[in-house]
C-alpha cells in the first residue's frame, strides 16, 4: 500500500522538531519554518501563474519593478540592478518585452545617452490581471485568519522586516 504524502502541517512539525533537536529555539524555528513553507508554496503557485500569463520570472521582475516605480521611468541599468541580472541580459529581456508590447523605451530628454523604460498599457493590464489573480490565492492562504488577525500578522512581519537591515547574514 503506497504511503500517503505528508500534509504541509506534518512537514512543518517534522522540520521544526529536527531544528529543535539540533539546538534551535522552538518558537524561532516555528516562525522561520512557517515563513519558508508559505514562501515555497506561493512561489510554486506564482511560477504556474507566470507560465499561464506567458511570462518568465525575469520578465515578471521587470513588470513589477516598473509598476512599483509608478509614473517614474527606469533605465535598463536600474532595472538590471533591481532584478539582479547583467545589463546585457536586461537588454535582451527588454527587446523581447518591447516586441510583445509590454514595455516601451524612449530616449531621456535630459540625457540623450540614456534610455528610459516604462510599461505600456498592455504591460499595466498584465500587471493588474496578475495581481488580481494572485489576490484570490493569497486570500485563500489567509482564509483561516479574520481581518484583525491578518492585521496583527502583517504588523508583526513588518516589525521583522524593519529589523532585517540590522542583521548580518
Amino acid at each position: 500500500m503506497p504511503r500517503r504524502p505528508k500534509t504541509a502541517a506534518q512537514q512543518h512539525r517534522d522540520a521544526v522538531a529536527a531544528y529543535v533537536a539540533a539546538g534551535g529555539e522552538e518558537s524561532v524555528q516555528r516562525v522561520i519554518t512557517a515563513l519558508y513553507g508559505v514562501t515555497k508554496k506561493l512561489d510554486q503557485w506564482y511560477a504556474r501563474q507566470l507560465a499561464d500569463l506567458d511570462l518568465t520570472q525575469g520578465e515578471w521582475a521587470v513588470v513589477a519593478s516598473l509598476a512599483k516605480a509608478g509614473e517614474s521611468c527606469q533605465t535598463p541599468s536600474q532595472l538590471a540592478e533591481l532584478t539582479s541580472v547583467a545589463p546585457s541580459s536586461m537588454t535582451h529581456r527588454l527587446d523581447k518585452m518591447a516586441q510583445r508590447g509590454l514595455v516601451e523605451r524612449r530616449p531621456d530628454a535630459d540625457n540623450r545617452t540614456r534610455t528610459l523604460v516604462s510599461l505600456t498599457q498592455d504591460g499595466w493590464d498584465l500587471f493588474t490581471q496578475s495581481i488580481r489573480q494572485s489576490d484570490v490565492v493569497e486570500s485563500d492562504v489567509l482564509r483561516g485568519l479574520d481581518a484583525e488577525e491578518r492585521g496583527e500578522l502583517a504588523r508583526l512581519l513588518e516589525e521583522v522586516i524593519a529589523e532585517l537591515d540590522d542583521v548580518d547574514a
